[in-house]
């Protein structure tokens, strides 16, 4: 599929998914979901970045507003009314993010005297901490397209709403540990055991939003996330990121493209911490590939977790543009190259993955009707990943 082919795709694909959620046309009560809507943002940029069309940057900008006057709100079926985090109508306008962020599911959050269902947990509502680290990178590239510094603002204000609220030293002492999932109110864990990639993401996260906040938007020194981006670096020490689920290598794959691009944009230097990320990713693609996943018919694999992997893989091609602009970052981080060189020999499931996705029969299966609006933003953003794999 040539660019322009993929261009237009894009654009139908991102046109289906606001019309589906009351995004465009406006719809009295749209339907946010705030990990799709993360990267819905980030396409959006991105389409404005390659086509021109302002028309693009203004859709990411009102659904950045629906997203905060949806998910940073109460729930219109509850008792609770107005911001999430208390503070009154004006202000909240002013600070939308500073009480964190709804997932946005289907079922009101599980009450206080309720049981524990693990099935029923997924559909109920609360914070995602994981979640939050894709809305504030959202934030972030909408403030370097626009050059808007309030989208940078806010999102540092939900990273250090996030970090103060889901990460916790362990009763016995010890190295500090993250929930989960946590209440609307971030008041109490729902799911308290600690995502196993929701370190790396953190780090990662603040330490991109730290250097636009003080080196490209010139925010003070003091707006920024230093201390975060140190208690995250311990956090994520000891963590092992193995893992053989298509969504999570992915992930992997993206945090070390950021890293990457973070060195050759000026910022630290994480050489120990980009080896293991990409050892990490190495061991999984091995691992499933060899599971015969991609072997099943539609009906037995869910779209959105690979289109996590075909994203990811979409940075090994921008690893190594920037390594070749830059080769002083072979000498900075020692067999990188060859790391790289590695990863290369798994790019054909990208255009594998996509592939099968783009065949119409294999979208009539209730695994794609299912989940329609996050398989057509994460398709998107597999054929069109500018927009999302920057910082």
């Amino acid at each position: 599929m040539n660019r322009n082919a993929t261009t237009a795709l894009v654009r139908e694909l991102m046109q289906d998914f606001a019309g589906l959620t009351g995004l465009d046309p406006a719809g009295s009560c749209p339907k946010r979901y705030l990990w799709t809507d993360a990267f819905a943002v980030c396409n959006y940029l991105g389409l404005f970045e390659t086509t021109g069309d302002a028309t693009y940057r203004e859709l990411a900008l009102r659904l950045i507003d629906q997203v905060h006057h949806t998910l940073g709100r109460h729930r219109g079926d509850e008792a609770r009314t107005g911001w999430i985090s208390g503070l009154s109508l004006s202000e909240g306008e002013q600070h939308p993010t500073a009480g964190g962020l709804r997932i946005g599911k289907s079922l009101p959050e599980r009450g206080t005297d309720e049981p524990y269902d693990e099935q029923r947990e997924w559909d109920r509502d609360g914070q995602y901490y994981h979640y939050l680290t894709q809305w504030m990178h959202a934030l972030d590239r909408a403030g370097r397209v626009t050059g808007n510094p309030a989208y940078i603002r806010w999102a540092c204000e939900l990273a250090r709403t996030a970090h103060s609220r889901f990460t916790y030293p362990p009763p016995g002492g010890g190295q500090k540990r993250m929930y989960w999932k946590m209440s609307v109110d971030l008041t109490r864990p729902l799911v308290p055991s600690m995502g196993q990639h929701d370190p790396l993401d953190g780090f990662v996260t603040y330490s991109g939003l730290h250097l636009t906040a003080t080196k490209v938007s010139g925010l003070p020194v003091q707006t920024g996330l230093a201390h975060e981006i140190t208690d995250m670096a311990g956090i994520c020490r000891g963590v092992r990121m193995v893992t053989d689920d298509p969504l999570g290598i992915g992930g992997l794959l993206c945090d070390a493209t950021k890293l990457t691009l973070m060195m050759s944009g000026g910022g630290p230097t994480h050489a120990g911490l980009l080896k293991s990320t990409l050892d990490a990713a190495l061991t999984g693609l091995d691992a499933f590939t060899g599971s015969g996943s991609l072997e099943l018919p539609a009906r037995n694999r869910l779209a959105f977790r690979e289109f996590g992997l075909s994203i990811g893989l979409s940075g090994i091609g921008k690893m190594m543009e920037w390594i070749g602009k830059n080769p002083d970052l072979s000498v900075r981080t020692d067999s990188l190259d060859q790391h790289i060189r590695a990863l290369r020999e798994y790019m054909p499931l990208k255009e594998r993955i996509e592939g099968f996705w783009l065949e119409g029969k294999n979208r009539k299966a209730e695994t794609w009707a299912g989940h329609r609006e996050i398989n057509t933003v994460m398709l998107a953003t597999s054929l069109a990943p500018d927009g999302y794999l920057g910082i």
